[in-house]
């Protein structure tokens, strides 16, 4: 199996019960923990952070302590935000709306060849263009 890299959202789903996250993700997501190749973008924590400073998101516990333990919890590891996928963002293929985050997280999942977990339906055009394997979250 190849590696999963989750969107942000999608930890978040995942980690809170949202029962947005399908069926098949869910299971595809187990899976990938299950053997050691569940991946979160180093961009992560930055979004999530974000989302929580602006009000758009509210956690159990301080953001910091949320997102420690998320990335503590077995089968999950950090995708680290190399030098080379800060450069490969910049020259993605085909056409990918202006959001760095989403560069820096497609280009990701194209560096460590995986197969990206998102309900962003941007993602999923991009996805389908023949730019980035895809699963979408709700499926």
């Amino acid at each position: 199996m190849s590696a999963v890299l989750l969107d942000t959202h999608v930890l978040v789903w995942l980690l809170s019960g949202n029962a947005r996250l399908g069926v098949q993700a869910r299971g595809f997501i187990q899976h990938a923990a299950k053997i050691n190749v569940l991946l979160v973008c180093a961009i992560t924590p930055w979004e999530i952070a974000m989302l929580v400073s602006k009000g758009r998101l509210a956690l159990d516990r301080d953001v910091g302590e949320w997102v420690a333990a998320a990335l503590a919890l077995p089968g999950i590891r950090l995708a680290p935000l190399s030098p080379e996928v800060a450069v490969a963002s910049t020259r993605l293929p085909g056409i990918l709306h202006a959001d760095p985050s989403d560069h820096i997280l497609a280009a990701t999942a194209r560096h460590v060849d995986a197969v990206l977990v998102t309900e962003d339906q941007r993602l999923l055009d991009y996805g389908a263009a023949g730019h980035l394997r895809v699963l979408r979250a709700s499926a």
